[in-house]
């Protein structure tokens, strides 16, 4: 399920939707191949076990919603943007954009070069994007992009290529920059939420990679969720167990693999054409189908669901929310 419900028992982190990281995309700008398009979803609109509807607040309040990346290959980040959203009282919500580099973009985004402030959060049809320089700016409901066939994986990988995602939706934060934004050469790409508590910045979610962190940190998830990728060595071990159990690999197999899936980021290279999992990850690339066949070993290869129908061919790329 990508990362929609990553957290304890297929539910949200700490409970709260709007903090459960879902996607992360990373591919040049269609026509432009000196931009680049970043895509963070979050908040999906329904749960697993349940047809009401999550919250319709889109973004947590407060809350840092973060894109780290890594420049030169240590796996720290070397710039950060962090996008933080505000409420008023009629509950609309406006975003604040900020961008960090060197030392301070490896830390907690609340301080750093403001590209872009009060940016309207769409709830409705209407795509409302923010344009700052060389920047655009979405922030709001979408359509989800994801696809896969959820009650066919919880019916013990009996896959009938019935989409669960076809009508959902999520909350996206869509960038489309420069590549000289990102470094211009090959880059590791991932994403985290952020949340405020009482005893400080906590993160919630993050990820890089999609399917993950839902089926193979397995009881080490919470520490996964709230780790960080340069430290992800010690997840091998969790990673290679769920390997061996569902995919019957040996142990040395098991930990090989789990060696190449961490640590948990988003390799793109913008002087590339993009295509999981070789390089970034575009709107339409087929996830599930080339993980269920790592993950079983072969035995299973396919969850016979295709891409969603109401992309468009423009920023920010996401179809308008479902009613």
């Amino acid at each position: 399920m990508s990362h929609h419900a990553s957290g304890p028992n297929f539910g949200f982190p700490r409970g709260d939707a709007r903090l459960d990281m879902t996607d992360l995309y990373a591919f040049t700008k269609p026509g432009d191949p000196a931009t680049s398009i970043i895509v963070l979803n979050v908040h999906p609109s329904f749960a697993l076990n349940s047809r009401e509807p999550t919250t319709k607040e889109p973004f947590a309040p407060g809350a840092l919603y973060e894109l780290k990346i890594d420049t030169n290959g240590d796996v720290i980040a070397d710039i950060c943007y962090s996008v933080q959203f505000a409420s008023s009282e009629d509950g609309k919500q406006t975003a604040t954009v900020r961008r960090l580099q060197g030392v301070r973009a490896a830390g907690v985004g609340e301080e750093g070069e403001v590209i872009v402030q009060q940016a309207p959060v769409s709830v409705g049809q209407e795509a409302l994007v923010t344009k700052a320089s060389d920047w655009r700016f979405f922030f709001g409901w979408r359509s989800d992009p994801f696809f896969f066939d959820v009650n066919g994986n919880f019916n013990h990988m009996h896959f009938t290529g019935n989409d669960f995602f076809t009508d959902k939706n999520v909350c996206s934060i869509v960038l489309e920059l420069p590549n000289s934004a990102l470094g211009n050469n090959g880059v590791e790409i991932w994403a985290r939420t952020v949340d405020k508590t009482g005893e400080g910045w906590s993160q919630a979610d993050r990820g890089g990679r999609p399917m993950q962190a839902v089926f193979l940190a397995g009881d080490k998830r919470e520490a996964y969720l709230s780790g960080e990728p340069a430290d992800d060595d010690r997840f091998i071990e969790v990673f290679a167990h769920e390997l061996e159990h569902t995919g019957g690999y040996t142990p040395e197999d098991a930990k090989g693999i789990a060696r190449k899936l961490l640590p948990d980021t988003l390799s793109y290279n913008p002087g590339r054409p993009a295509s999981y999992p070789h390089n970034g990850r575009t709107l339409i690339d087929d996830v599930v189908d080339p993980f269920l066949s790592l993950l079983t070993n072969g035995k299973v290869t396919g969850d016979k669901v295709g891409p969603h129908s109401d992309l468009l061919d423009e920023f920010p790329y996401l179809g308008p929310p479902h009613e």
